[in-house]
């Protein structure tokens, strides 16, 4: 398929380390050139989460509401609520499938790692109200053994889950949103979560 750069979407990005002078002037300038859509940037890059949610709280609002705000490099669940409440429409990431390879999947009461012993005659599947492949047809015990086999397809199912479980979250999300009820919705997900 042959794309048309013309309706291609660009995005500008807004840098500025920790600097928050450094984000509004780096957020005026791309704001002037009216791209399609703004990405933040240089963050989640090894600061702490005060520094992360302080710095991403003061740029989202400095971006047009009526354009997508995109937040790069940011693929937890609880990164994704945090970011959702500051103001942010699209993340991207490849932390769920990095961490997908080695075994550690996403479940409502946390990260899980399959490859623990524990789980090794655990006939359950990852997550048990996921309707993703990987929970309807395989079990935690054999998604183990995949892995301690050494055999691809385990990376592949436990990438699968962790991709729809984000989807899923955002989808649940949306709904908190036009529900009016987000901030119960995050309340309550961080505290299974944890």
């Amino acid at each position: 398929q042959i794309i048309d750069p013309q309706k291609q979407k660009q995005f500008g990005i807004v840098q500025g380390n920790f600097y928050k002078e450094l984000r509004e002037e780096s957020a005026q300038q791309i704001i002037d050139l009216d791209f399609d859509g703004y990405a933040i940037g240089g963050l989640s890059v090894g600061e702490t989460k005060e520094v992360y949610l302080d710095i991403l709280r003061h740029t989202t609002p400095l971006l047009p509401e009526n354009k997508a705000r995109y937040l790069m490099g940011v693929g937890t669940p609880i990164d994704l609520l945090t970011g959702v409440e500051s103001g942010v429409d699209m993340f991207d990431c490849v932390f769920p499938t990095r961490i997908a390879r080695n075994a550690a999947v996403f479940t409502d009461q946390g990260r899980i790692n399959l490859r623990n012993e524990k789980y090794k005659f655990d006939n359950s599947p990852i997550s048990e109200h996921c309707p993703c492949p990987a929970c309807k047809n395989f079990s935690k015990s054999y998604i183990r053994h995949l892995f301690k086999c050494k055999e691809i397809t385990a990376a592949r199912l436990t990438s699968y889950h962790n991709i729809y479980y984000l989807k899923n979250l955002m989808n649940q999300i949306r709904e908190a949103i036009l529900n009016d009820s987000f901030v119960n919705f995050k309340e309550e997900f961080i505290n299974k979560y944890k």
